[in-house]
């Protein structure tokens, strides 16, 4: 094929969604205090319901709601305080007509009563009389059996990324072992002869390897396991050997570096050598990130990242990100937090390329701004003064200061 011939973002990504796996990892069973961040495998359905009773969120008295209509301050309703319920023990009596039980928040309701009296709202003539100054309707100040998580109801759906509240649904639930998704595994390798290691003092040309800590950041907070191949020099033998062992390994491999066409520029060939010509594509129309490759060694996806950080990163957020969650399982469609905010400046953009821009979010007025961080794409400082990226299609000629974007927001407060 003609390498360098770039097509478009769109046609890249379903490129790339016609030579994926449905799924690369495995299924593994883990405690719940292991499962935060990990995927959910398959779906799970609650075994009882929550909360297993009807409770009171409140303190005061149960009641039967209809024997509060029309009570005030100046006419409260006597009711007859027949006991006492206490935390963590069921009621041994039931309310009727009349009458009323003091009631702890969280305790359960008796039965008869549908309703709780706030403490606050009630009064006491003596130890067992009760008045009530103003009505509550049926279910007011209670949690009915069930009403938060139905027994049979499914809790969590497969491809669910688990939070801390979902830990906590799953706890309420009794549910103390997860079966999840296997991290997937994700090799990253940097090249470039003038590339060295963040421990070293770069001389003379030679500049510090940053993308491959800020690749495998992006992939570890994705849920990746990564294992970093270190940097290989501009030779092709070498980067056969590494790119191989990497592909060998892993269920996805980021070589960052060697995407242009230069004469040291080996990633195409390595991956032509260990697919048998399997390139999908060389050459996005997009900015930054035009040199990206994309292609497949087995059934293991191989991204040629550019070696501009803000590239790498950028093309890592818009391509790379979106293959890890379907590769874990969790749908080629997941959508990150995305808000509108008002553009405080003009950006020109080339027709017939896709631009991403990056900008700072302030809040100021009501509601978002978005100010653009300028600057070239090997400038490392562009992504860490950017909260978030705009995208502008390729149809367009630029946005204007005061248009209303979407951000996709990529750090957050």
């Amino acid at each position: 094929m003609d390498f360098f011939n770039c097509i478009s973002l769109s046609k890249a990504q379903s490129l790339i969604e016609s030579r994926l796996p449905v799924t690369a990892t495995l299924i593994e069973e883990v405690l719940l205090p292991e499962a935060l961040g990990r995927v959910v495998a398959v779906d799970i359905a609650a075994g009882e319901d929550l909360p297993p009773f009807s409770r009171s969120t409140v303190d005061g008295y149960a009641v039967l709601s209809r024997d509060t209509f029309g009570a005030g301050e100046g006419a409260p309703v006597m009711l007859d305080i027949i006991g006492e319920v206490f935390m963590g023990q069921a009621a041994g009596f039931s309310v009727r007509p009349g009458q009323a039980v003091i009631m702890p928040t969280g305790g359960m309701l008796p039965a008869g009563a549908d309703a709780v009296v706030m403490l606050e709202h009630t009064e006491r003539s003596d130890t067992e009389t009760l008045l009530v100054l103003k009505p509550v309707a049926p279910g007011e100040n209670v949690i009915a059996k069930g009403e938060d998580i139905r027994v049979g109801n499914i809790v969590m759906t497969s491809g669910t990324k688990l939070t801390p509240a979902d830990i906590g649904a799953l706890a309420a639930c009794g549910i103390a072992k997860v079966k999840v998704r296997a991290q997937l595994k994700a090799g990253i390798i940097s090249t470039g002869d003038e590339v060295v290691d963040i421990t070293e003092t770069p001389v003379g040309g030679q500049v510090r390897d940053i993308n491959t800590y800020t690749l495998a950041a992006m992939l570890t907070e994705a849920g990746c396991k990564v294992t970093r191949y270190g940097v290989v020099k501009d030779k092709f033998e070498d980067l056969l050997a590494t790119v191989g062992k990497a592909a060998s390994e892993n269920q996805l491999v980021l070589v960052s570096g060697g995407s242009s066409v230069g004469a040291r520029d080996h990633t195409v060939q390595v991956i032509e050598e260990l697919g048998r010509q399997d390139i999908v594509f060389h050459g996005l129309a997009v900015k930054p990130g035009k040199p990206t490759i994309f292609g497949m060694v087995g059934s293991v996806p191989v991204f040629g990242l550019p070696g501009h950080p803000v590239a790498a990163m950028t093309i890592c957020q818009t391509l790379v990100l979106p293959v890890v969650y379907r590769l874990q399982g969790r749908g080629p469609n997941r959508v990150n937090c995305r808000i509108p905010a008002r553009l405080t400046r003009n950006c020109a953009s080339a027709p017939g390329r896709d631009d991403v821009l990056r900008v700072k979010l302030n809040w100021q007025g009501g509601e978002y701004l978005a100010e653009p961080v300028l600057g070239k794409s090997g400038l490392i400082s562009v992504m860490t003064q950017a909260d978030g990226v705009v995208r502008v299609p390729a149809d367009s000629s630029g946005l204007y200061a005061g248009d209303i974007v979407t951000v996709e927001v990529i750090r957050e407060a």
